[in-house]
């Protein structure tokens, strides 16, 4: 394999595959729409970062919303939900991030350290709770008159 002396790896490090699955798998779609957002934003796609956290959003929605409103959701083992939607989030990064990253790593580039995608994620899941609980609250306004 020769390797191009003159070239200069890249100066900004990207999250890979590792770090989209942990960090997701914490911290929900959120989670994964800010590490595919900041991938997207060092890739120079400000476009596709917008879009990244527009669909992070309503994936969000979609998903505690439907948590809801499916009948004997209780019936169905915890972790299915949480492995469904990191799988969907690392193929929707595969497919539209996955060529730069290798690209990105084969010149010599730096990624994030899977730590990093962990702390991601527990800020998301602290978010996630957060706006559970203010639902749970508003939906409850027994809860609030005590």
């Amino acid at each position: 394999m020769e390797e191009n002396l003159l070239s200069t790896p890249p100066d900004f490090k990207l999250y890979n595959d590792r770090a989209v699955w942990t960090g997701t798998l914490i911290g929900g779609p959120l989670a994964a729409g800010y590490i595919a957002a900041e991938n997207f934003k060092q890739l120079g796609q400000q476009d596709k970062a917008k879009s990244a956290w527009t669909i992070a959003i309503i994936a969000t929605i979609v998903i505690f919303g439907g948590i809801f409103l499916i009948p004997n959701i209780e019936k169905m083992p915890r972790f299915v939900i949480p492995l469904i939607y990191t799988g969907i989030a690392q193929y929707l990064v595969q497919k539209y991030q996955g060529a730069a990253v290798k690209e990105h790593i084969e010149k010599g580039g730096q990624t994030y350290s899977i730590w990093r995608a962990v702390l991601i994620g527990l800020i998301g899941l602290v978010i996630l709770l957060a706006i559970l609980f203010v639902v749970i609250l508003l939906t409850n306004k027994d809860l609030l008159q005590q």
